[in-house]
C-alpha cells in the first residue's frame, strides 16, 4: 500500500531509468512519482572550460533519461539552477510528501544533501537516500574488529565472502512504471547554460544508457581475454565504461553480476576491478579529508616535494622526453580519457621522477578526465604517490622505458600519439635519445629539436625520491 500520495525522484550521478533503487522505493512508496534533474549551478560555475565533456556527455545523457521515461508514460523535469535551491522549490510547488535520491559520498555532495534534507524537513516533507552506485558502501564491508579497511586485497576477500545473490539483484522499475507522472519540462541546451559543444561525437564516446549498454555488450565479447588484454594501451582491452559508471547510465549490480556469473580469470580480474571502485567510495565516505589535499597517511601530509621549476608544466605538456608518458599525456588532453596502466605510470613519473608534488597531478587529472571520480582519482593518485592506501611502501617506482617494453612492445601507442617519432625504428622507440646522432639526422628525428631531451634522468630520480621518502619516514618513527 502507498506511502505517498505524491513524490519526487531527484537525479544525479544516476541517469537511468532501470534497476535504479531511488526510483524503485519511490514507485513502490507512492501513487505518483515525479522526476526531476537539475543542472547544478554550484558545479558547473566552477568549470573552467566551456565545452567541458563531461557537460555535454551529462547533458546528451539527460535527454535520452527524459525520452526513456516519456516512453514509459512518465517524464523528467529539468531546471538549471543551485540545486540545492531548486528542489526544495520544486517539492513545494509540487506539493510532494517525499523526496527519493541515491546516496553520493562526495563531501560536497554529502553537504549539498544534508542541506537539502533539512530544508525539506521543516516543511515536513520526508526524504528518503538510499544506496545505489556501489554493491557495497559505507559500513558494509568491515574489518573483524569493525573498522574500516585501509589495504585493498584484505578488502577484496571480506567483500567477496560478504557477497551473496541478494546484493546483486535488481531494483525493478517496470511493474510500479505506472505511477510516473507525465511530468516534463524543455532541456536547457549548453549554449543556454554557457556551455558549448565539445569533441565528443568526434570521439565516438557513446552516451546515455545506449551507449552503456552498447560497450558492455562489446566488452561482454572480450572479457575472457580482459586478464591479458588490459594493460596494453594499444589494444582493445577495457571495458571503456569508466563514464558511464561515473554518471550512471549503466548499473553497476548489472555489472558485477555479470562477471560473478561469468567467472573465469578476465571476468574475476574485472570484478577486482570493480571491487576497487567499492574500495576507494568507502576510503572517501571514511576519511572525507583525502578528499582535500590530506594524505591518507598522515606522516606524509607535509612531505617536502622539491617541485622543481618547470617539470609540472613540461609533463602537463607532454614534453618530458620519455614516450610513453608524453604519448599518454596527449591522449588525455586530447580525448580527456587515459588508459588505467598509463594513469599509474604517469602519476609514478610526476612524483617519483619529477618529484612534483601529487595533488597537482591530482587536480590536472580532475579538470581533464571525462571520467572523474573523486573516489577513484584521489585513491588512485595516492597509491601512486605511495601516501595512500597500500600494502606495498614507498620503493614502488615504475620505469618509464621497462613499462614502454612491457606494455607497448612495438610502439603502436607511442606512434598513435607522437607521430613525430612514427620514423624511429622499434628497438630505440622507447628512448630515443639512444638513436645515434647518424641515425637521428638520417629519418629526421632530432632530440632535443624535433622530440624534447629527457627532462631528468630516471636511475638518479628515482635515489632523489626513495631518500624524499626515507628522510620523511625516519622523521615519522623518531
Amino acid at each position: 500500500m502507498p506511502v505517498y500520495a505524491r513524490a519526487l525522484v531527484w537525479f544525479r550521478r544516476d541517469l537511468r531509468d532501470f534497476d535504479h533503487a531511488a526510483l524503485y522505493h519511490a514507485l513502490k512508496q507512492s501513487r505518483q512519482v515525479v522526476c526531476a534533474f537539475v543542472f547544478d549551478r554550484d558545479i558547473l560555475d566552477a568549470l573552467a572550460d566551456l565545452a567541458d565533456r563531461r557537460v555535454e556527455f551529462i547533458h546528451a545523457s539527460v535527454v535520452e533519461l527524459q525520452q526513456a521515461l516519456q516512453a514509459r508514460g512518465g517524464g523528467l523535469v529539468v531546471r538549471y539552477g543551485v540545486a540545492r535551491e531548486e528542489i526544495e522549490r520544486l517539492a513545494i510547488g509540487l506539493k510532494v510528501d517525499a523526496v527519493f535520491f541515491n546516496h553520493d559520498d562526495d563531501p560536497a555532495a554529502l553537504a549539498r544533501d544534508a542541506a537539502v534534507g533539512a530544508a525539506l524537513m521543516q516543511r515536513k516533507i520526508a526524504v528518503h537516500d538510499t544506496k545505489d552506485a556501489v554493491i557495497f558502501e559505507r559500513e558494509e564491508v568491515l574489518t573483524g574488529a569493525g573498522t574500516p579497511f585501509s589495504v585493498f586485497t584484505p578488502y577484496k576477500n571480506a567483500w567477496l565472502k560478504t557477497l551473496t545473490p541478494f546484493y546483486l539483484q535488481a531494483y525493478p522499475v517496470e511493474p510500479y512504471a505506472d505511477r510516473l507522472a507525465a511530468q516534463s519540462t524543455l532541456i536547457p541546451s549548453l549554449q543556454e547554460m554557457g556551455f558549448a559543444p565539445s569533441d565528443l561525437r568526434e570521439l565516438k564516446l557513446p552516451t546515455g544508457m545506449s551507449g552503456g549498454a552498447q560497450l558492455f555488450d562489446d566488452f561482454l565479447d572480450r572479457i575472457d581475454r580482459y586478464h591479458e588484454t588490459r594493460d596494453f594501451p594499444a589494444v582493445k582491452g577495457p571495458s571503456y565504461l569508466s563514464v558511464h559508471l561515473r554518471f550512471g547510465t549503466v548499473s553497476i549490480r548489472q555489472l558485477a553480476a555479470a562477471a560473478w556469473q561469468q567467472g573465469g580469470r578476465g571476468a574475476q580480474t574485472w570484478l577486482a576491478e570493480l571491487i576497487w571502485r567499492d574500495f576507494y567510495h568507502q576510503i572517501l565516505w571514511h576519511r572525507p579529508d583525502v578528499a582535500t589535499g590530506h594524505a591518507f597517511k598522515p606522516q606524509y601530509d607535509a612531505l617536502p616535494w622539491p617541485n622543481p621549476p618547470g617539470h609540472f608544466e613540461a609533463w602537463c605538456e607532454a614534453r618530458t622526453g620519455y614516450p610513453l608518458v608524453d604519448a599518454a599525456m596527449r591522449q588525455l588532453n586530447q580525448t580527456g580519457y587515459m588508459h588505467n596502466r598509463l594513469r599509474m605510470l604517469t602519476a609514478s613519473f610526476l612524483t617519483k621522477d619529477l618529484l612534483v608534488d601529487w595533488r597537482l597531478g591530482e587536480k590536472y587529472f580532475a579538470d581533464r578526465l571525462i571520467d572523474f571520480d573523486l573516489a577513484a582519482n584521489s585513491g588512485g593518485w595516492q597509491w601512486a604517490a605511495s601516501v595512500g592506501c597500500d600494502a606495498q611502501p614507498w620503493f614502488r617506482i615504475f620505469n618509464p622505458v621497462t613499462q614502454s617494453e612491457r606494455f607497448d612492445a612495438q610502439g603502436h601507442f607511442i606512434r598513435r600519439y607522437l607521430p613525430e617519432l612514427s620514423a624511429v625504428p622499434d628497438k630505440f622507440i622507447y628512448a630515443p635519445w639512444t638513436l645515434p646522432d647518424s641515425e637521428q639526422m638520417r629519418i629526421g628525428v632530432i632530440i632535443g629539436q624535433t622530440y624534447p631531451a629527457p627532462i631528468v634522468e630516471h636511475a638518479a630520480q628515482r635515489l632523489q625520491a626513495l631518500a624524499l621518502f626515507k628522510a620523511a619516514a625516519a622523521t615519522d618513527s623518531a
